[in-house]
C-alpha cells in the first residue's frame, strides 16, 4: 500500500513539473521568437517552418528602425517619464496611504470606498476627459500630460494603506507624537524607511505601467520626437511594408530594462504582496 502510494504521489509530481512546463513555454515561447526574430531579416521571419536559432541582422534591424524614428528620444522620453510617473506614484500613494491607515476624521470610510470606486471604471472612459483637460491646460505634447494625471492610482493608495495598517505598528508612531516629531516628520523618518518591501512592489507596477502605456501618449503626443516607445514601434508599422525585422529589434529593447528591474526587485515584490498575509 505504502509503494503504491508513493507511485500514485511520483506520478501527480510528474504530472505537475509537466504542466509547469508547458505553461511555461506557452509564457516564454513569444518572447523567444520576439529575440530570434529580431536577429533576422524580413525575408526570413515568414519563413515555413519558422526559424528556431538566431541570426546575424541585428545591428541591420537597427539601423532600419534608427531610420524611421528618432529612437534615442523616444527611448529617452519612456524612461523619463516611468521615472517621473514612478516617483510620484510612491510619494503620493505612500502619504494618502499614511492618512487613511493612521488619521481618523470625518467622512474617512466615504472617502476611501470612492478611491477604491475609481478602479471600476475603465480606463478608455477617460480618454475624451483627459484630452479636453490637457488641452485646456496647454499640456497637448508634454510628458506631464503622462505622468501627473495618474500619479496617485487607486490601486496605489490601497496596497499603502494596508500595507502600513499591517506592518507599522501604532505603538511606534504614538512614541514618534511623544517624542515631539511632528506629522510630517513622523511619516518622512518614521513611516518611509519602513516602506521598502511596499515601494518595491508598488514602484515595478507603476513603472511597467508607464513604460507599457500606449493609449495615454496616443491621445495627448502629436510630434514624433515626443513619442515615448510603444507609440513610436508602433509607428513603425504599416498596412503594406512593415520591417518586422525591425519591429521586433526594437520591441527586444524595450522587453530589456523591465526585465532587468524586475531581477532586481523581485524579492521586495514578493515581500511587499505577502507582507501581512499571515499575521493575526
Amino acid at each position: 500500500m505504502s509503494a503504491a502510494q508513493q507511485s500514485e504521489g511520483s506520478t501527480l509530481g510528474w504530472g505537475g513539473w509537466l504542466a509547469l512546463l508547458l505553461g511555461a513555454a506557452l509564457m516564454l515561447g513569444p518572447f523567444y521568437f520576439m529575440f530570434v526574430f529580431a536577429t533576422l531579416p524580413r525575408s526570413e521571419i515568414f519563413s515555413v517552418p519558422p526559424p528556431l536559432f538566431f541570426g546575424d541582422h541585428f545591428f541591420m534591424n537597427m539601423e532600419i528602425l534608427m531610420k524611421k524614428i528618432p529612437f534615442w528620444i523616444n527611448l529617452g522620453w519612456s524612461l523619463y517619464v516611468g521615472i517621473m510617473s514612478t516617483g510620484l506614484t510612491l510619494l503620493f500613494c505612500s502619504m494618502a496611504g499614511f492618512a487613511f491607515a493612521v488619521y481618523e476624521f470625518r467622512f474617512k470610510n466615504a472617502l476611501f470606498s470612492l478611491v477604491m470606486g475609481t478602479m471600476l471604471v475603465p480606463a478608455f472612459l477617460g480618454m475624451i476627459p483627459t484630452f479636453l483637460i490637457m488641452d485646456a491646460l496647454h499640456w497637448i505634447d508634454q510628458p506631464r500630460a503622462l505622468y501627473l494625471p495618474g500619479a496617485a492610482p487607486a490601486m496605489g493608495i490601497f496596497l499603502m494603506r494596508q500595507y502600513i495598517s499591517s506592518a507599522i505598528p501604532k505603538e511606534l508612531i504614538e512614541a514618534a507624537r511623544m517624542d515631539g516629531c511632528g506629522e510630517l516628520r513622523i511619516y518622512w523618518s518614521v513611516v518611509v524607511p519602513l516602506l521598502g518591501p511596499a515601494f518595491g512592489t508598488l514602484g515595478l507596477i507603476a513603472f511597467i505601467s508607464s513604460w507599457n502605456n500606449f493609449i495615454g501618449p496616443l491621445v495627448v503626443m502629436r510630434s514624433p520626437e515626443m513619442y515615448t516607445f510603444p507609440l513610436a514601434l508602433r509607428s513603425v508599422q504599416s498596412p503594406v511594408d512593415t520591417e518586422w525585422g525591425a519591429l521586433m529589434a526594437g520591441s527586444a529593447i524595450a522587453v530589456i530594462p523591465l526585465l532587468i528591474i524586475f531581477i532586481f526587485s523581485s524579492r521586495r515584490l514578493i515581500d511587499g504582496l505577502t507582507s501581512g498575509a499571515v499575521r493575526g
